[in-house]
């Protein structure tokens, strides 16, 4: 018996978001900060580097371990079954265009600074759902799914938190789109 890679994109996501976090905990005290947290509509600098950076490494930053810990939980046990239906490539160009949508929205609509993966792991719960879908058909699982993670996120707005449930939302509607552009194919999982 072996050990193998086997979801190329999401162990390298994972890995990176991990040395991102214990670099800033131990040798660049401010690198999240500064390169991984895309700030709100105030403090955006349309002249800055960083900050247009920051669109989409938002995602790579992490608060805390256990930020990442629970972002990465569902992102590890979701991911690997996804990457094997969508592929590799395709995965990842799903994660970018979850990140910049949110990163981007964030920054129109919001004064919080955004960082996190959550945007991704929404995007994954709800794109899992179409893993046996058929075209004219919408599967009840994905019903379920929108309407437990998303309706839960939409209530969880109106709280006062630290949590982005917006990214939520956005990255459950990325995943939505993506499965309804381009379903798995059957036999491919």
């Amino acid at each position: 018996m072996r050990i193998k890679y086997n979801a190329p994109t999401v162990l390298s996501f994972t890995m990176l978001c991990a040395l991102v976090l214990f670099l800033n905990d131990t040798v660049f005290k401010n690198l999240i900060d500064n390169w991984f947290m895309v700030p709100g509509k105030e403090h955006f600098n349309r002249g800055s580097f960083r900050n247009w950076i920051a669109i989409f490494t938002h995602v790579i930053g992490h608060g805390s371990w256990s930020h990442l810990i629970n972002n990465f939980t569902l992102i590890l046990l979701i991911g690997p079954m996804l990457e094997e239906v969508y592929g590799s490539a395709l995965l990842l160009v799903m994660m970018f265009i979850t990140a910049i949508v949110t990163g981007a929205l964030n920054v129109i609509f919001f004064h919080t600074a955004l960082l996190g993966a959550s945007g991704i792991v929404f995007m994954m719960i709800l794109l899992s759902s179409f893993t046996n879908f058929s075209k004219g058909e919408i599967p009840v699982t994905f019903i379920l799914v929108l309407i437990l993670y998303l309706g839960v996120q939409f209530f969880n707005s109106f709280s006062q938190d630290n949590i982005s449930q917006f990214a939520h939302i956005v990255g459950g509607l990325c995943g939505s789109f993506f499965g309804f552009l381009r379903p798995a194919k059957k036999g491919n999982s």
